[in-house]
């Protein structure tokens, strides 16, 4: 039963997410409903760019691109907000679909989903700030000032760069650099893709001159997927979505692993971090 309900989610999640884009695109925005049935001899990947685009219709290479990047992200471990999160919720024992509602509910957040529209926004204000897409210079000196919370959000992070696990480098942004030079070349947008290999090469050398440390840093797999999907045409709302219908297959093995294996209902070990006090006297305290 765990497992049919699991085909069942990672079956319906991408025609759920389309038809909820749809219908926000129409009923909130003003612009045509398009309502197509999914086609049972499609991948997954040639039914979303079908189900998203008016026309149906989709070239081989995106189709190919699309592919990849669900499969990149379609499991990434135990340790990760959301799959964690399944781990948790099922540990209670509860029925898979409250589970899966925990983990959307985690990779709905930005420090976790969002990551790569966090790119996209830093870029769009990049490409306006630096003039000279070409000049190493230029480029260094807009990563400094983000580096030094100058610019962009003020945080002093520049997104999409560096992973709590991978250091020289996270091999699911090797690959999908590959096939987002070639998605680039197709649509005409390979300058964009220099600024980003151009920005990807600079911000670890100017991190570790700012920082003053021999730490190394990498790009990760959210400093392109933004890029892949906007050149694909893939609204930025749908994005997440995007992430979630790749993500449900690694939620749903890590449930049924979960249920299978798992014996105790999971708890943290904490401890206060207060110090030690006297007991104080209830008509004595402030």
């Amino acid at each position: 039963n765990l497992l049919r309900q699991s085909m069942d989610l990672i079956a319906k999640f991408p025609v759920m997410a389309a038809y909820g884009y749809q219908a926000k695109a129409h009923y909130l925005e003003g612009k045509s409903l398009y309502i197509h049935n999914p086609d049972s001899e499609l991948s997954t990947a040639e039914n979303i760019l079908m189900l998203l685009r008016p026309s149906k219709e989709y070239t081989d290479l995106e189709a190919r691109v699309l592919d990849l990047a669900l499969v990149l992200h379609a499991e990434h471990g135990g340790g990760n907000n959301s799959t964690f999160a399944t781990h948790v919720v099922s540990s209670s024992g509860t029925d898979i679909y409250s589970s899966i509602a925990a983990a959307v509910g985690s990779l709905k957040g930005p420090k976790h989903g969002g990551a790569n529209n966090k790119v996209i926004s830093m870029l769009a204000e990049f490409k306006n700030e630096v003039k000279d897409w070409g000049s190493d210079e230029q480029i260094r000196e807009y990563i400094t000032k983000i580096f030094k919370k100058d610019a962009f959000d003020h945080t002093g992070l520049l997104y999409g760069m560096g992973h709590a696990v991978y250091t020289l480098s996270d091999p699911r942004c090797v690959l999908l650099k590959e096939q987002a030079e070639k998605l680039a070349k197709q649509v005409g947008r390979s300058d964009e893709f220099e600024l980003y290999a151009k920005i990807e090469n600079l911000a670890p050398k100017v991190f570790r001159e700012i920082r003053n440390t021999d730490k190394p840093m990498c790009a990760n797999i959210d400093f392109y997927s933004g890029f892949v999907y906007d050149m694909l045409g893939i609204p930025l709302e749908m994005n997440t979505p995007i992430f979630a219908i790749s993500r449900i297959v690694g939620w749903c093995a890590h449930i049924i692993e979960e249920h299978l294996n798992g014996c105790k209902i999971i708890r943290p070990a904490y401890k206060s971090i207060r110090k030690r006090t006297d007991y104080a006297k209830i008509e004595d305290r402030i």
